[in-house]
């Protein structure tokens, strides 16, 4: 009689919420779902973007998400962990894990878009460099260049002249309307 146990291990669906700063830099969100799938020791079988679209209410002063859609092999007693190590992480808002038993591979090779993904976390970071050097040109340490300054009035030196007789007509009418 041996004494191992045969660990049990299930097809999940997880639907990731994503908060709209960590999709910014979509690449290192994508590695950070990928990290919590290996502390738990999953196989992912297929991964896709399913929506970018504003929240019912707000989370975690959050309007807007990203929904990660993510089809796993894992062992069933590793799940809740999975779910744990998501509600300490800062990236992910909220998480749904179901099984997935009732799909058959040909359905859930269906949604495999993991090239998809790595395409738009490649797309988004160029994209984000190119803002980053446009803005790193616009910004200028020391006194403005010569030709970026605004032309002004020039205010002659000494002291201001006043017309006195003017004020006191000015005076005078006003005093006398009352």
């Amino acid at each position: 009689m041996s004494t191992e146990t045969q660990v049990r291990t299930g097809i999940y669906e997880a639907m990731f919420l994503a908060s709209q700063t960590a999709a910014a830099s979509f690449g290192d969100l994508i590695d950070h779902i990928n990290s919590l799938f290996e502390r738990a020791h999953a196989e992912v079988i297929a991964m896709k973007k399913w929506d970018e679209r504003r929240l019912a209410y707000e989370i975690d002063k959050q309007k807007r998400g990203v929904y990660i859609l993510a089809y796993f092999k894992c062992p069933t007693d590793m799940v809740p962990h999975l779910e744990r190590d998501v509600v300490i992480s800062d990236k992910i808002l909220r998480v749904l894990i179901t099984s997935a038993d009732h799909l058959t591979d040909e359905e859930i090779a269906a949604h495999n878009d993991m090239d998809g993904l790595a395409t738009e976390a490649k797309l988004k970071a160029q994209a984000g460099d190119a803002q980053e050097s446009a803005a790193s040109k616009k910004v200028h340490l020391g006194a403005p260049a010569a030709s970026e300054m605004t032309p002004t009035k020039e205010v002659a030196e000494g002291p201001l002249e006043v017309d006195s007789e003017a004020v006191d007509t000015q005076d005078n009418e006003q005093s006398g309307d009352s």
